[in-house]
């Protein structure tokens, strides 16, 4: 048997123990060992659960802890950082949840704290929209079946008219969630796999529902835009089109992604998860299937613990490629907010 890998994990929601636990437990020599949650009766819950023999009533504890040799950030974005900080000095590997950080400043401290410690394996939980197509669209690509890339248009729409009534959720509180917007961030990343960066940026947002009620039944300032239009340079030399929104009532679809070459055009279908592919010549775009080599899929766990195994390095998704992210993310808040165009390079070095 392989050498026991002890896991700490801090902060266990629904991604946590629908994947995280189930997935950590599935690997050879893998023992998940403490816990810390928001409050100790939700620590000594998930304790309970998942048969986790040790409690902490406090993250810094569980990431000192001599007993675990790596840490699961499960948390909401505001504790990303502090919580990676930490446990890299205290020589632990980290994995965390996706939206890397509050925003690119904290992504980059990140990244550079990594760095300090190239032992350690650090990993950003990927986005999973397109990780069953993105070799068979990255063969495409390279086979030249575009032509030359021109245009991107991606889009993550509500089918539902805007909701006024439900509570605050994390999501829309930038103390907790920072600069991220919706799927902005995890829909960048899955384009980075594609295409590669964005090097500038126009944005406008928007804030339709000011104000919500959170779970104690107070009325707090909503912070989250709820709709968001960008359109980007990409390094490629291609121009996108970027769209998020949750009060796109009955639109025609719930997004994807499209990109248009000066040869041909490739559709992604996130509900569905396929591709669709037409060339110049042809009458509309075809189902492209994807051979069984080429199909991808949910390794997260696994390919954490071959990392810190050393057999295999991380590729879904590296601090590096999460810091990419997270400069986006900021360079469309700041746009918003200045009306400029932004170069998305320039985001968290200051």
């Amino acid at each position: 048997m392989a050498s026991v890998i002890r896991i700490g994990i801090v902060g266990a929601g629904d991604n946590t123990r629908v994947r995280h636990i189930p997935g950590l437990r599935e690997q050879e020599g893998v023992e998940i060992i403490s816990v810390c949650n928001r409050s100790h009766h939700s620590t000594q819950k998930v304790a309970k659960d998942f048969s986790i023999p040790n409690v902490h009533n406090n993250w810094d504890e569980l990431v000192v802890s001599d007993e675990i040799d790596a840490v699961v950030i499960g948390t909401w974005p505001y504790l990303h950082c502090p919580i990676t900080l930490a446990a890299l000095d205290a020589g632990k590997h980290v994995m965390t949840e996706a939206r890397m950080a509050m925003d690119a400043k904290e992504a980059r401290l990140m990244l550079e704290k990594s760095r300090a410690h190239p032992h350690l394996i650090t990993q950003v939980v990927p986005s999973p929209i397109t990780l069953q197509v993105d070799r068979m669209v990255q063969r495409i690509l390279s086979e030249g079946t575009l032509g030359e890339l021109l245009a991107l248009d991606i889009s993550y729409n509500s089918l539902d008219f805007v909701d006024r009534s439900s509570p605050l959720h994390w999501r829309q509180d930038r103390s907790f969630s920072g600069l991220n917007i919706m799927t902005m961030g995890i829909w960048y990343e899955a384009l980075l796999r594609w295409v590669g960066e964005s090097t500038q940026v126009r944005a406008m947002t928007q804030i339709n529902v000011k104000q919500r009620r959170d779970s104690q039944g107070l009325l707090e300032t909503v912070t989250v835009p709820d709709h968001v239009d960008v359109i980007s340079r990409m390094a490629c030399g291609a121009q996108a089109r970027w769209q998020f929104s949750s009060v796109t009532g009955l639109a025609s679809s719930a997004g994807g992604a499209w990109l248009f070459g000066s040869e041909g055009t490739l559709r992604y279908e996130p509900s569905t998860d396929q591709l669709f592919v037409g060339k110049r010549g042809d009458a509309s775009l075809k189902n492209m299937s994807i051979p069984s080599n080429l199909e991808g899929g949910w390794r997260v766990e696994e390919e954490f613990i071959n990392a810190i195994r050393g057999e295999e390095k991380v590729s879904h998704t590296s601090f590096e490629d999460g810091f990419k992210y997270m400069q986006f993310t900021q360079a469309v808040t700041q746009s918003a907010r200045s009306g400029a165009s932004v170069c998305v390079q320039d985001m968290g070095w200051s």
